[in-house]
């Protein structure tokens, strides 16, 4: 790395010059990296099925600590359909000729954490209601925004039956976004003032 060298009335010291060259950005792949569509549609599968694997385990936690009738119940059917989507994640991998596998998703990982946070951080009751929805529908952005991505993915590769099944758990997770948005809206939000 190059250096420069600045000096003051008392010592000179060297400083790491700063770098124009926008090579320097470029971030090397690591070994075993995505080479073509496919390969990035197969990793993309992997962190949703890892993704929708914890959820089984965090939504019955926001299950728990719900008090809103309303919110139990969309997270209750939500638990449901995650299984569903599990299963559908298991056909898509058939689908390629490859057993199910699953790859930490470092974005949904974070989003659990966060909704874990909350629940700690609110009194229970109302606010902390409004707090899990809050939670839940980021997870819901992440899942519309990752399975809209890997319809796309398997529209272009031409997969028609994963496309079908990655459509089904798109137009899923619009329903459960909408429904947490009517449970906020219609009463949760301003009982949580």
């Amino acid at each position: 790395m190059a250096t420069t060298t600045t000096k003051s009335s008392s010592s000179s010291k060297a400083a790491p010059a700063k770098s124009s060259n926008k090579e320097d950005s470029k971030i090397k792949a690591k070994s075993g990296a995505a080479k073509d569509l496919a390969d990035l549609f197969e990793d993309g599968l992997k962190d949703i099925y890892w993704a929708e694997k914890e959820l089984t385990k965090a939504l019955p936690k926001m299950d728990k600590n719900a008090t809103s009738p309303q919110l139990k119940k969309a997270i209750q059917k939500h638990i449901k359909e995650t299984e569903e989507h599990i299963s559908r994640l298991e056909k898509c991998f058939e689908t390629l000729g490859k057993k199910a596998k699953a790859e930490k998703c470092d974005a949904m990982a974070g989003l659990i954490e966060e909704g874990e946070s909350i629940m700690e951080e609110t009194e229970v009751g109302h606010v902390r209601d409004a707090g899990i929805i809050a939670a839940a529908q980021k997870v819901e952005h992440y899942e519309i925004a990752t399975y809209g991505t890997l319809a796309a993915f398997a529209k272009v590769l031409g997969n028609k039956e994963s496309l079908k099944l990655l459509l089904m758990t798109l137009e899923e997770e619009k329903n459960c976004d909408e429904t947490l948005t009517g449970i906020a809206d219609t009463n949760l939000n301003s009982k949580a003032e």
